[in-house]
């Protein structure tokens, strides 16, 4: 439910504050007050696009902020699809400067029109008797159906099982697709597969046999460098292994005048056997380096073959090739063993599409219990609201295949007069008759599953009397399972709210605002009859607003 609602530099208002109830509120007010310039600042909130024309100051950006209660609305999965925080107190706040920039979020994350939007639809429904009405929408009315046969659970089982069996059907296609190219490639993969398996190819071994080569035709000068190292360190006419051994002497004679000495001539020592070892290495290298043609000829040759692979295939790498080799190998087993796959899954399919199948009969079956008791039900909520002669017809008729919602299409015919054939709604009602009917339908679904905020905006326009009444009726009695906010002219509707918000202009000073107050009782009964006999209520019609009331507190 909407709990709070802030508007800032809007229209008409500067900083505005509305604390709603939990049943059923009635916003009242004259005409131009700003009733629906509050919706107007709600709808931005909803995703609605935004017009810098309408700020109250150009020169500040426009705030609108609505904490909303949703606890009880099953939205978690909604919210950790979009990676938003799931709060029982979810914030939705749209900022909108005056150059037309805007920024949205909810619960302080920042989200784009699309997703504001989608929650918005999760949590409010704006019904206005000039808007373009859902009831005509093939999904809502199959919604109505799907609320009263009360098999959520049913529902929920079977788009899941639809939704994988369709993610397997194109799955299924895609490897027909696969095995058919596979199958008319086969040849080529088969050649391709045997030329790289025949090379025998190993991880690394490209670099090794780089290494090696470039060491073989270089021996000579490395075996010369060797020699030249190996003769400084001890074979020359003043070798450095001589030349140390020298120092060392001379240190040994200074060890007992300086401890330091001692220290260093140790340190020397020890160079000097590493010195060895490093040229004893150096040998070493030297006798094992020499010239070998046999193995330049027989490394060109495989490095050679690399080559020739790597440019035949356009890869960079042994590790390509591998890969590529890898991939062939599946290519090929697809081609040979494809068809027990594709064979495997369509068994599967015709399982899941079997169960599909029962599952939609069950379904179908469910709606067809529920359809009369949708009938009688919005035929009578009708009658109430002084359309005694309305007729409801539900039409379930059956698809050609099965589709995300089972394989019924379900098709709303009604007509608001007695002996008048019956239609498409959107033909045969008026805007004042397609109003009450969706009142009526809403309020039997809101009787048989949870339903978000729903706000009427006038839609009692062309009633009165005794049938304002009975609208009024029904608006309590949907308040009773829902939210529902509604903006009217007719006191007998107004009596009924269990919070009522006076909506006006203050011109106080030199510059006129929107105001909202919530009425006290003494206020209410003032305003209903003002809203009965107009600025200045006689005795009689404040006696007949507190009847009203009275009569609204008993029921």
């Amino acid at each position: 439910m909407l709990h709070k609602l802030s508007i800032s530099n809007y229209a008409l208002i500067d900083d505005l504050e509305i604390s709603f109830d939990k049943g059923l509120n009635i916003l009242t007010g004259e005409t131009g007050a700003g009733k629906s310039i509050i919706l107007g600042a709600l709808s931005l909130i909803l995703g609605q696009r935004a017009e810098s024309r309408f700020f109250f100051n150009q020169q500040k950006k426009c705030v609108i902020e609505g904490t909303f209660l949703i606890g009880g609305f099953h939205l978690k999965s909604f919210f950790d699809e979009n990676d938003l925080d799931h709060e029982a107190e979810t914030i939705l706040r749209r900022e909108i400067s005056s150059d037309g920039k805007s920024r949205a979020f909810v619960n302080d994350t920042p989200v784009n029109l699309t997703l504001l939007k989608q929650l918005g639809e999760k949590l409010i429904d704006i019904h206005s008797q000039h808007a373009t009405l859902e009831i005509n929408d093939p999904d809502f009315q199959l919604l109505v159906v799907d609320s009263v046969a009360g098999h959520s659970d049913l529902l929920s089982d079977y788009r899941n099982k639809y939704r994988s069996y369709k993610k397997d059907t194109a799955r299924l296609q895609q490897m027909i697709a696969a095995s058919e190219k596979a199958k008319a490639d086969l040849d080529y993969y088969q050649f391709q597969f045997d030329e790289l398996e025949k090379a025998g190819l190993a991880a690394g071994e490209q670099e090794k046999l780089e290494q090696e080569l470039y060491t073989l035709n270089n021996a000579e000068e490395i075996k010369r460098s060797l020699l030249a190292a190996v003769y400084l360190i001890q074979d020359g006419e003043a070798p450095a292994l001589l030349q140390m051994r020298e120092a060392i002497h001379h240190l040994s004679s200074l060890e007992k005048f300086n401890p330091v000495v001692a220290e260093l001539h140790e340190r020397l020592k020890s160079v000097t056997i590493e010195l060895k070892d490093i040229a004893a290495e150096i040998e070493d290298i030297e006798q094992r380096t020499h010239t070998d043609e046999a193995r330049i000829i027989a490394i060109n040759d495989r490095l050679n073959i690399i080559y020739t692979l790597q440019k035949k295939h356009r890869l960079n790498t042994v590790s390509d090739l591998l890969g590529l080799q890898d991939d062939l190998s599946e290519k090929i087993a697809q081609a040979v063993h494809g068809d027990e796959a594709i064979e495997k899954l369509k068994k599967q399919l015709a399982l899941d599409k079997n169960i599909l199948e029962q599952l939609a009969k069950q379904l179908t079956s469910n709606r067809t219990k529920a359809i009369p008791e949708i009938e009688n039900e919005v035929v009578n909520a009708l009658g109430e609201m002084g359309m005694a002669n309305s007729t409801l017809k539900i039409e379930l008729n059956q698809l050609q295949s099965l589709g995300p919602d089972g394989i019924d299409q379900v098709r709303f015919l009604f007509s608001a007069n007695k002996g008048h054939t019956l239609a498409e709604m959107s033909k045969v009602a008026s805007g004042g008759e397609l109003s009450r009917l969706m009142l009526a339908i809403k309020s039997l679904i809101a009787s048989h599953t949870a339903l978000p905020t729903i706000i009427f905006d006038e839609i009692d326009a062309g009633v009165s009397g005794e049938v304002a009444n009975k609208v009024g009726i029904i608006m309590e009695r949907l308040a009773k399972n829902l939210q529902v906010i509604a903006i009217t002219h007719l006191p007998q509707i107004a009596s009924k709210s269990g919070a009522h918000y006076f909506v006006y202009k203050d011109n106080s000073s030199a510059t006129t605002y929107t105001r909202i107050k919530k009425l006290n009782r003494d206020e209410r009964v003032l305003e209903i009859a003002k809203m009965l006999s107009g600025d200045k209520p006689g005795e009689s019609a404040l006696q007949n607003a507190r009847e009203l009331l009275y009569e609204s507190l008993k029921s």
